[in-house]
């Protein structure tokens, strides 16, 4: 799968757990394991770029992230 962008719903520190937009609506949960940057949280509302790749239980799940330039 190519890569894909979006913005950043959702994003819980303490768990480390976040859910991606993607520009064309639909979503994908990531961990803090799949930042790029793992020195940089991201903030709700970033524009991010990632891959998919498949997670538990047959989801999609967002892969390296990468905070973009707004």
């Amino acid at each position: 799968m190519g890569e894909r962008r979006g913005r950043v719903v959702e994003y819980d520190a303490r768990r480390g757990l976040g859910v991606v937009e993607a520009d064309d609506g639909r979503r994908f949960a990531f961990h803090c394991t799949r930042l790029e940057d793992r020195e940089r949280e991201p903030a709700v509302g970033a524009p991010v770029s990632f891959r998919l790749r498949a997670g538990h239980l047959g989801r999609w799940e967002a892969d390296a992230l990468a905070v973009r330039s707004a």
